[in-house]
């Protein structure tokens, strides 16, 4: 019987890889407290810097860099949150989902996602591990809900998806449950929902603009609210997720 490995600074060792035993918090940079996403027990990462430790062995800054392996995510974790909460592990690999097999699992995905409209909850950048989330982190936990793993942000879900369609005016013909329908400038896509059926999607969105929570909207109802006005007139795509994330295929 293989004894199970705890990380600490005696375990540590650059490149190796763990699994969480708790949620957590993950950070901009080192020096910094802006939350960019969130992990969830379960979750494999890779150690991707060295401890700053001073001559007493006494941490310098409480930070340590990391890779998540699920999304290729890059952010900062707490160390003293991660000591004995991370087991050690040999390899991690993402499974394989065929288009069809991911097609099945998109009921229980929209059910997930509607069962986390009815609790109590506030937008949050970075949220992802929920009740709070901002819009592509519950996507993306969504999506993980049925083993599926897409990328975190925005952006990089748009360019990961299958294409579906760039055009609004054509695209209540094109759309199916679970596809993303994704928000932003010409320039760079900011915001996504799930989409539910017949145009209606739901979203996480922020107060400026938004709901300040998960909420659902549509694109082509005739008597759109200020939100969903807003939100159509930001349109730049509908994409599929068609296959799990696997690393380095960004």
């Amino acid at each position: 019987m293989t004894l199970e490995v705890l990380l600490s600074k005696a375990s540590f060792v650059l490149g190796s890889l763990w699994k969480l035993r708790v949620n957590i918090d993950g950070f901009k940079s080192e020096n910094s407290d802006e939350l960019v996403t969130q992990a969830s027990i379960g979750r494999s990462f890779q150690l991707l810097d060295s401890l700053k430790i001073d001559f007493n062995n006494k941490l310098i800054i409480d930070r340590v860099q990391v890779r998540l392996l699920e999304d290729d995510y890059i952010c900062w974790f707490k160390f003293s949150e991660l000591t004995h909460n991370a087991s050690k592990i040999d390899s991690w690999k993402s499974e394989f989902l065929t288009e069809e097999k991911i097609f099945t699992r998109i009921p229980k995905i929209l059910a997930w996602a509607k069962a986390a409209k009815k609790t109590s909850n506030e937008y949050l950048w970075g949220g992802t591990t929920g009740p709070n989330f901002d819009c592509s982190g519950f996507v993306q936990s969504a999506f993980a809900s049925s083993g599926i793993w897409i990328p975190r942000d925005a952006y990089q879900q748009e360019k990961f998806c299958k294409n579906v369609s760039l055009n609004i005016e054509s695209l209540s013909e094109k759309l199916i449950p679970g596809d993303l329908i994704f928000f932003g400038s010409s320039e760079k896509c900011t915001h996504v929902g799930l989409h539910i059926e017949n145009g209606f999607y739901i979203h996480s969105s922020g107060v400026s603009n938004g709901h300040n929570g998960i909420e659902i909207d549509g694109l082509f109802h005739p008597n759109l609210g200020k939100i969903a006005s807003f939100y159509r007139s930001q349109f730049r795509s509908a994409g599929r997720v068609i296959s799990c994330y696997q690393s380095g295929k960004l």
